[in-house]
């Protein structure tokens, strides 16, 4: 089994994107490949959703997250208070990764950082690239977060496939 980083927005994310994301997944899924995410809003929420669809089991799938999971949910759930996301989008993320975990409790993985800051998501990105041997990008207008990870890749002679969009 190959496996495929998929990277992308958090913030913004249409439609296009979406469905982007959803083919590409379903299509690396059918032909008995993975995929591995940074368990982040947006493009990773997307292409995990589409990813249970597809493998119930979650056989096919790998989360890295920088923290413990509990430390990660008081993040978003502090963001969501914060109104940088919705209360919405904070439970339903936790939710997915607690879901994941419940169906194959090696599916995530939890790295060692205590916060969640620019250090440990770029780590994070580091890590989801060192799991994977392809890179899907989903690049929305011009995300820092992405072409990290499109660096790494690229530093690491992975095969990159860069989807970029402006919304």
């Amino acid at each position: 089994m190959r496996w495929a980083a998929i990277s992308g927005s958090w913030r913004t994310v249409d439609e296009t994107v979406a469905q982007d994301v959803r083919a590409e997944v379903k299509a690396l899924l059918a032909a008995g490949n993975g995929i591995v995410t940074g368990g982040a809003l947006g493009v990773d929420y997307i292409a995990t959703d589409e990813a249970l669809k597809n493998d119930p089991a979650a056989r096919q799938i790998k989360i890295i997250i920088p923290t413990s999971l509990s430390d990660y949910a008081n993040h978003y759930f502090k963001k969501g208070e914060e109104g940088v996301i919705t209360p919405k989008q904070a439970s339903d993320l936790i939710a997915q990764l607690t879901e994941v975990k419940r169906r194959n409790p090696g599916a995530v993985e939890e790295m060692s950082y205590t916060a969640c800051n620019t250090e440990s998501y770029f780590a994070r990105n580091g890590r989801v690239i060192a799991e994977s041997q392809d890179l899907l990008a989903f690049q929305v207008n011009d995300s820092p977060g992405t072409q990290d990870t499109i660096d790494k890749a690229k530093a690491a002679g992975m095969q990159v496939i860069h989807r970029k969009y402006s919304i």
